[in-house]
């Protein structure tokens, strides 16, 4: 089955086409400048990358330009559209409404707008790229894969917050946690290296990127994630402030003359690594802006290693043990100082790390030691691919 999977932005569109049967991706790339000017950026397997600069006022124009691009005469690599048997968009919130993937229908968009409050810049986006390639692939099926529904198994123990229960009641205020595609993905991947039954493991997901999480994956279930009701909960992030005490939010505010919406502004745009070191929110200018001797700089890693590896040992006494630790998105897979940053911490664990093995970016690889009592993995993520499965098992199961 061949599979488009679209994954929508306020002012751009990831796609890729991926062959279900061989997992093999035939053409990927991006429509960015959506609303502005636009550009389509289009790669076909083993081919050179493309570049178009073309007027996309809306989503519409967009999706039609992918389409266009992927039966071109030259470089397509489809030979009709109809080649196409299902699509699979990403959804970044589906409340409690969504435990599961889920068949597109008029029902299912209604109640993902639903949940638009809870995720004001992502669902209204993944809306409407859904919208425009209904209307363009009308008999198409399409699958809806949330963001959150990996994590949506947790016990009320770990999902409740501290305040009146009646705001749970009213307006469902509770962790939901994110980047439950790349949880799931990396944590089955996790136990297939291990060896081990994925619901016989308990594995810890590092997911550090720019927008960072943890989750504790117990028995195939995630029992806990660092984000919460929004990703602005947890880690320290690249521009985001990750855990703070609220009152600390309410002083700066006051002290600033700032309304509660420029007080939430700060926190997730100039906030996180950015903020603390006043270099960047990329990894690399901060270490190389450490190794130059800049203090704040090293501080803002130091940060970063110290609150990864705290969520490491709660989540360890979350699941009275872990078997496996990964680390995976673009810090997790490309930083070595980062990844053994945090493990530095877990030696209590038995945790030994292989620096040889260690110094790897992009690659899948085992990098603790044969006589580490936890193993410990890089595993590139790859959300793409299990938006794929997600999608062809809901398609297939509906006919």
């Amino acid at each position: 089955m061949k599979v488009l999977v679209i994954n929508c932005g306020s002012s751009s569109l990831k796609y890729q086409v991926i062959d279900s049967d061989t997992e093999g991706v035939l053409a990927k790339g991006l429509c960015e400048r959506i609303g502005i000017d636009g550009r389509l950026v289009y790669q076909p397997a083993g081919g050179d990358k493309e570049i178009t600069d073309a007027p996309m006022p809306t989503h519409k124009e967009a999706v039609r330009m992918v389409l266009d691009a992927l039966v071109n005469e030259k470089t397509g690599v489809l030979k009709s559209l109809d080649e196409v048997e299902a699509i699979g968009h990403r959804v970044v919130h589906g409340e409690e409404k969504f435990r599961e993937s889920a068949l597109i229908t008029d029902e299912m968009i209604k109640t993902v707008e639903s949940c638009n409050d809870l995720a004001p810049l992502h669902n209204p986006a993944n809306i409407i790229g859904i919208n425009a390639c209904r209307e363009l692939m009308p008999n198409v099926p399409m699958v809806g894969v949330f963001d959150t529904a990996f994590h949506a198994h947790m016990p009320a123990k770990a999902y409740m917050y501290g305040i009146p229960y009646k705001y749970y009641e009213q307006y469902k205020v509770r962790r939901y946690g994110f980047h439950g595609t790349s949880h799931s993905f990396v944590s089955k991947r996790a136990a297939e290296l291990a060896g081990k039954p994925y619901n016989n493991l308990k594995t810890i997901v590092c997911h550090l990127g720019n927008g960072a999480s943890i989750s504790a994956v117990e028995n195939g279930v995630s029992v806990d994630t660092s984000m919460g009701l929004s990703p602005l909960e947890g880690l320290i992030m690249g521009t985001r402030s990750g855990d703070i005490d609220p009152s600390a939010i309410e002083f700066i505010a006051k002290k600033e003359g700032w309304d509660i919406s420029r007080a939430v502004q700060m926190l997730n745009k100039e906030s996180g690594v950015d903020g603390i070191s006043g270099v960047s929110s990329d990894f690399r200018d901060l270490e190389a802006a450490a190794a130059e001797g800049n203090e704040r700089a090293q501080l803002a890693l130091d940060m970063f290693c110290y609150r990864v590896a705290k969520y490491v040992g709660a989540y360890t006494a979350a699941m009275n043990g872990v078997d496996v630790i990964a680390f995976t998105a673009g810090i997790g897979e490309n930083t070595k100082i980062v990844r053994q940053g945090v493990c530095d911490y877990l030696t209590f664990l038995g945790i030994t790390i292989d620096d040889e093995a260690n110094n790897v970016k992009g690659e899948e690889k085992l990098i603790s030691t044969p006589d580490s009592k936890v193993k410990v993995y890089v595993i590139p993520t790859n959300e793409e691919l299990a938006i794929c499965r997600e999608t062809v098992e809901i398609v297939k199961n509906s006919r």
